[in-house]
């Protein structure tokens, strides 16, 4: 996404109808459908919360459109976009609905992961075509025992976002062999053996779990599996596993992950921000105040200080996603201190989008308290987003042992 060339509106946000050509025109055709079908979304906002998930027949229109192909590679039918443009389509769900953009982030996103496997289960995995709905979870509560060649797994995984809707799911086990678990990359004295698995999605139990305060579409139940006899081929090293095609998105995997988390957040401090506005802008009046909201010195000061911060926000985020794509293309992205700046990156810009969503939900007053309000919804979207791993706050401590040169094999190889 190079800002000398893309159209931009006044937040930042790529501007799908203007100038035609940058961006591709693949992407600024996405960006339009999906901004075609943003208000059948925002009508749907209660049904989608209601029924914590996203319901199928919007889950097809987003794969129709072509969203779970985004990054899928073009060898197999997919569209493979650089990562910028495919993060723009993640923002923009995220400004619609934050649940949408979250499964949406995932399903799509996860495609870099595929490559990972074996070839005979990448074949298998688009084998009907590159429309593939990705999900799972990136908890390693699972054990995975050797068994004559193949590996016996149990376990039960949390946050599962959009598993009701999937094609493939993936887990993460400790690995083990006679009842002991394998030595991981620092030896005996640290951590076992962890590593992904992926299924088709019918092989998984689905609980009904996701009882939640945020992100109550998304459908993150838990999944379960018991005694269940995995192939070798089905297994893959998030950090290390070689990738069975080239290009430039699927030579790492840990390094993107924390970056597809930021359009979640972008996105939903951005619908919050439009929220506000659009609730101003009906002449509301709160109680005790001597003019409407938008009449208000004060009122005015504060929504210009949440867009600059907004502003700021992206400008920091994308520059980060900018920088890790030349990595990419340069063929130097699977580095330790870029995963630690991506992290910290992806980390801070979440954390600033929970306070603009906290202010523009305060600016609200009290009919913000409503459920049919977007305010309340959007703030407790974001909380949710801040809790995932990949943006939490301990991630700061990888960039703060760099800038100290401490070197104690403390460093993840994941940020999650």
């Amino acid at each position: 996404m190079n800002p000398t060339s893309v159209a931009f509106d006044r937040l930042g946000h790529p501007d799908a109808k203007a100038n035609a050509v940058p961006m591709t025109d693949i992407t600024n055709r996405l960006l339009s459908d999906i901004q075609a079908l943003a208000p059948e979304v925002t009508a749907r906002t209660a049904e989608i919360e209601a029924g914590r998930r996203i319901p199928l027949d919007l889950v097809e229109k987003l794969r129709s459109i072509g969203i779970f192909r985004a990054l899928a590679p073009r060898s197999h039918g997919g569209l493979e976009l650089d990562m910028p443009a495919a993060i723009a389509i993640m923002e923009a769900l995220s400004k619609i609905d934050g649940s949408i953009g979250w499964v949406t982030m995932i399903g799509m996103g996860s495609a870099i992961i595929a490559p990972l496997t074996s070839q005979k289960i990448f074949e298998r995995i688009y084998a009907k075509g590159p429309d593939v709905i990705f999900g799972g979870s990136v908890q390693p509560v699972g054990t995975a025992e050797a068994v004559d060649g193949s590996w016996r797994v149990n376990g039960r995984w949390p946050f599962a976002s959009g598993c009701q809707h999937c094609d493939w799911m993936f887990g993460l086990c400790v690995m083990s062999e006679g009842g002991k678990p394998l030595p991981g990359p620092l030896g005996e004295n640290g951590p076992p053996m962890v590593r992904s698995f992926v299924l088709p999605a019918r092989e998984w139990q689905i609980e009904d779990t996701w009882y939640v305060a945020g992100l109550k579409g998304t459908g993150s139940h838990h999944i379960s599996l018991k005694d269940k006899m995995v192939p070798a081929d089905n297994f893959l090293d998030l950090a290390n596993s070689q990738s069975c095609i080239a290009g430039p998105l699927y030579q790492t995997v840990s390094q993107f992950i924390p970056l597809m988390h930021i359009p979640a957040a972008t996105g939903v401090a951005a619908g919050a921000l439009d929220e506000l506005v659009q609730l101003a802008n009906t002449g509301r009046q709160q109680q005790r105040a001597v003019a409407p909201m938008r009449d208000l010195e004060t009122f005015q000061y504060e929504l210009g200080r949440i867009e600059a911060d907004l502003k700021a926000v992206r400008a920091y985020a994308y520059a980060q996603v900018e920088s890790h794509w030349r990595h990419a293309l340069a063929g130097t992205l699977k580095d330790n201190v870029l995963l630690a700046e991506g992290a910290q990156a992806a980390t801070w810009t979440t954390a600033a989008c929970v306070r603009i969503a906290e202010d523009c939900f305060r600016l609200g007053g009290g009919s913000a308290l409503y459920e049919s309000s977007p305010l309340q919804r959007r703030m407790r979207d974001l909380q949710a987003v801040a809790q995932h791993a990949a943006v939490n706050q301990r991630n700061y401590g990888n960039s703060g042992r760099q800038l100290l040169g401490i070197s104690d094999g403390r460093m993840a190889t994941s940020p999650l």
